[in-house]
């Protein structure tokens, strides 16, 4: 009896371990195009499979945009999303928690609370275009927005704006308050990749 228990017990953990992976994970995701937010504004939580290329793979069904790989020697490559290939140094990049990984989408991992930003970018020796990252104050209807490089490295994002109900506020140093509004706020400044979006 005691033995019989004891597989039984070990037959449901082995099936617990095995459906774990199957339920996938549940990551934030956004996608930033060249000049509008294809998916995601306020990072829609999605369950999506165990890398970046299955969150936007997740993200394409769910947001009904188009996005095609392109196989190469380093593995498979995205070069467009949405209505945007990507061309000479110019395309697409993706973040993990505000970091771009050292390697592939497909073999970028992410787990549970992860926020992924798949957004276009324009190169060069200093790496991609920096994000923005906005950030609600404790004081009512202020942000802070910061400016994320490669690496993850955030700095106040000096000249940024502040978009919400048709207007734009100038932020100093970062940070601003945009008075009663009704829809989402968003912050932008030029070069860098737009901000998500917050109440």
């Amino acid at each position: 009896m005691f033995r019989r228990l004891i597989i039984l017990a070990g037959v449901a953990l082995l099936a617990c371990a095995l459906a774990a992976p199957a339920l996938g994970v549940r990551v934030k995701v956004r996608v930033e195009g060249k000049t509008t937010t294809i998916f995601g504004a306020t990072q829609s939580t999605l369950t999506t499979g165990s890398n970046a290329l299955a969150a936007l793979d997740t993200a394409s069904v769910a947001g009904e945009f188009y996005y095609h790989v392109r196989q190469t020697s380093f593995g498979p490559f995205v070069d467009q999303i949405g209505l945007y290939p990507g061309a000479g140094t110019s395309g697409w990049s993706f973040k993990i928690n505000g970091v771009s990984p050292p390697v592939g989408a497909d073999q970028a991992t992410v787990k549970d609370g992860d926020t992924v930003l798949w957004y276009w970018s324009t190169f060069s020796e200093t790496g991609g275009s920096p994000t923005l990252l906005l950030r609600r104050r404790s004081a009512r209807n202020c942000y802070t927005v910061l400016s994320q490089n490669d690496q993850g490295v955030s700095s106040p994002a000096t000249g940024a704006r502040l978009l919400v109900d048709g207007r734009s506020v100038k932020t100093r140093a970062g940070r601003g308050c945009v008075g009663k509004h009704r829809g989402l706020v968003r912050a932008t400044l030029p070069n860098a990749v737009r901000s998500n979006a917050l109440t």
